[in-house]
């Protein structure tokens, strides 16, 4: 079965894409290259003995959008990376967020509604929770007001799928996931943030390699065991092997609702100091940081109930933060060789 994964060289699009022809899929990746870099193949190709197939493509551009489906008309489900992420970029950026959030979606969306059926995976995040009320945070907790034009575009996204799903012969899963970290253990894929990296812990192995001088903590006031933000930090590996079984679930018409949504963690919260000192456990390097105002967009603390993910999609998060570190740290040494 051929499947179209859109940001395919990004993070966790890549990771994906290697889960997904160890299962046997056939890949077609759509990439505009933006955040990444076209060597991500190589390292996919090392890993799978299997070179995708790749288009540069913007989803922006609509008529190119369906000048590929033309070409590509027996894809049967889409996995929907392709998508601007940073909280703090969308705050000061919204427009650039709305157009290459929503418009994209919109392109796909209409596109796979000529198909007689078609799966579709979206990319989505805890973000649409806001502050959520209550730890962990469960598939039905309310959905709150966005912190970020990211976080809103997210919504907006749901949003759009639940409404066209109704209406069309699509099926759909939503994942939202929490903060995916680490590499793949073989070190041919990893996180490669161009320019400064707007993700912690890209930034604490740069920090820790030499490349930055320091790593600024935003906020040590929030009302946390030790004052700094708590998030779930979940293992790309077990994220991408979740999306496999999320797009299996659909093919095999194992889904019970025309969208399900799921929520991709370990859940367990780490606060940003104990992801410094875990990084420090593996590295046996001193990180350098300095406390600093807190960002807008940011949360206190964000962390998932991963029952429904654990039983239903009989997927569960296999590494430990230790392990998620070690192996972001060994691709951070490995790039700057």
């Amino acid at each position: 079965m051929k499947i179209l994964v859109t940001g395919g060289l990004g993070f966790i699009g890549s990771h994906t894409v290697v889960e997904l022809q160890n299962e046997g899929f056939e890949v077609v990746i759509v990439d505009n290259l933006s955040n990444t870099s076209l060597s991500v193949l190589d390292g996919i190709q090392n890993i799978t003995g299997k070179v995708p197939a790749f288009e540069k493509l913007d989803l922006r551009e609509k008529e190119k959008v369906q000048n590929f489906f033309k070409r590509h008309h027996d894809i049967s489900g889409v996995i929907h990376f392709a998508a601007s992420k940073a909280v703090g970029e969308s705050v000061e950026d919204p427009l650039l967020y709305y157009e290459n959030n929503i418009n994209t979606l919109v392109y796909l969306l209409q596109e796979l509604q000529q198909k007689t059926e078609a799966s579709f995976i979206f990319s989505s995040s805890c973000t649409v929770y806001g502050q959520a009320e209550k730890m962990p945070i469960t598939e039905d907790a309310s959905i709150q007001t966005a912190m970020s034009p990211y976080g809103n575009t997210k919504q907006i996204g749901e949003e759009i799928i639940t409404d066209t799903v109704k209406v069309t012969n699509i099926n759909a899963i939503l994942l939202r996931y929490f903060n995916p970290i680490g590499a793949h253990p073989s070190t041919e894929i990893g996180e490669l943030p161009i320019g400064v990296p707007q993700n912690l812990v890209p930034f604490i192995t740069q920090t820790g390699f030499g490349l930055r001088t320091e790593l600024s903590v935003y906020g040590d006031d929030y009302p946390t065991p030790d004052g700094t933000a708590v998030r779930d930090y979940i293992h790309v590996v077990d994220l991408a092997k979740a999306h496999v079984i999320a797009l299996q679930r659909l093919l095999n018409k194992k889904n019970t609702a025309k969208v399900e949504t799921f929520n991709l963690g370990t859940g367990t919260g780490s606060s940003v100091l104990e992801v410094i000192h875990t990084f420090e456990k593996v590295s046996g390097k001193k990180l350098p940081y300095k406390i600093v105002g807190r960002r807008e967009g940011d949360i206190t603390s964000a962390y998932a109930n991963t029952d429904k993910a654990n039983t239903i999609l009989g997927w569960k998060a296999q590494s430990t933060l230790e392990e998620a570190m070690a192996s972001a740290w060994k691709w951070e040494q490995k790039i700057r060789k």
